[in-house]
């Protein structure tokens, strides 16, 4: 069995003086950034400062809460689970059979439309209302054909529909053709707009590294409102487009850590940890821009942003 010993100055803050064993914590790894490196995260203050050991399991979501809920020690961790996306696991796993917990802290993931923020202060574009406009289909015409573009996402992501419905419903597509390049080809087209100081609409969500790269503003958008979201997908109804339909922005995502609850025998402090743990959009939208943009290892980056951080990261260990 895998052991690791709290070291004697930590478990003296974090443990009341008494060291203490446990196994070794095995974090599960999603394969989308924000996951990946909040995973690295976690496993660089159990190694780094609670003395203990830690690896990365690559596994879905559905994998990995059947692995903590068995209690095992298979998985113990997922990193980034966001609600309501994930609710069917929590209530299976946490509200349902009680054996896995989420943090008390948690940051907020956001969708909508941004522009570049010299766009909005110029031209007062502020609102999802602001680009059914004659003027906004010339500000956004980038390839002269006297229609404006706005970019809905990559073809094949289910978000990419739901901007599609809101395009219509908003009366932006009569002055804006919703656009589907790749993601990659899109961001390439953005950095050339805004190198010209030309605008661009399209979509976004928090965290993401665009919003370290360039100082962009997301759009207003009524509250949602469940009542006049409704949204069919295409495997769902070959009619999906004509069935749908969405008047209000997207409900607000919190997105938490979750754990085994055998942890809180097997390594309580580390369970501590993880129920306290606190990040913020902008810090994981930060993190992003490292790894994806600057091409960085995760693990180079968060023991950086360990190391710059240590009243946040005490804070957590309730160290202070």
């Amino acid at each position: 069995m895998r052991k690791w010993m709290l070291g004697v100055a930590t478990a003296a803050l974090v443990a009341g003086g008494s060291a203490a064993q446990a196994e070794t914590v095995m974090i599960g790894e999603p394969s989308w950034p924000g996951a990946k490196i909040i995973a690295n995260l976690i496993k660089e203050v159990i190694t780094t400062k609670l003395g203990g050991e830690a690896d990365l399991v690559p596994g879905a979501n559905a994998v990995i809460f059947a692995a903590m809920d068995g209690g095992r020690g298979d998985i113990d961790v997922h990193p980034d689970v966001w609600l309501p996306n994930q609710q069917s696991l929590t209530d299976e796993y946490v509200d349902g059979k009680g054996t896995v917990a989420l943090s008390k802290g948690a940051y907020q993931g956001r969708t909508g439309f941004c522009v570049p923020t010299y766009i909005a202060e110029q031209h007062n574009i502020k609102s999802i209302y602001d680009l059914g406009t004659p003027d906004a289909q010339t500000l956004f015409d980038s390839d002269g054909d006297g229609k404006g573009e706005v970019w809905v996402g990559a073809s094949g992501w289910a978000s990419t529909n739901i901007q599609k419905v809101k395009t219509r419903d908003y009366g932006i597509e009569t002055f804006l053709e919703p656009g589907t390049e790749d993601e990659t080809v899109f961001y390439a087209k953005l950095q050339n707009l805004i190198s010209q100081k030309k605008g661009a609409v399209f979509y976004c969500y928090k965290p993401h590294y665009v919003h370290a790269l360039y100082d962009v503003t997301m759009l207003e958008e009524p509250a949602y409102e469940e009542a006049n979201y409704k949204i069919v997908q295409p495997n769902e109804d070959a009619d999906w487009f004509d069935k749908s339909k969405i008047t209000t922005g997207d409900a607000v995502k919190t997105v938490r850590i979750a754990h085994s609850k055998s942890l809180e025998t097997r390594a309580p402090s580390v369970a501590e940890f993880l129920s306290a743990i606190d990040l913020d959009s902008d810090t994981v939208s930060q993190l992003t821009y490292e790894v994806v943009v600057n091409d960085r290892e995760p693990a180079e980056v968060v023991k950086e942003w360990v190391a710059a951080n240590g009243a946040t990261v005490d804070r957590w260990l309730g160290i202070n």
